[in-house]
């Protein structure tokens, strides 16, 4: 592994007018970094997002009905 000197990069006058660097300045912030970043595919993700909500749901629905039914079992069962 060798320890070579960060890379000086020029500044990048569109970097500094872009959205992120403005909101950034706005917060008083020294560095354009806002956490999240942008999501090269906002489409996919977002109907990634949907199939983990059906799946919660589901799993939630799943868990509250095997209870009742396990609940009316046992009723039926001590008669």
């Amino acid at each position: 592994m060798t320890d070579s000197p960060p890379v000086s990069l020029p500044p990048d006058p569109e970097a500094y007018d872009s959205p992120r660097a403005e909101r950034a300045r706005a917060r008083g912030l020294s560095a354009p970094y806002i956490p999240g970043g942008r999501d090269p595919d906002p489409v996919r993700a977002k109907a990634e997002e949907r199939f983990y909500l059906r799946i919660l749901v589901a799993m939630i629905a799943i868990v509250v009905l095997g209870a009742f039914v396990l609940g009316v079992v046992e009723n039926l069962l001590r008669g």
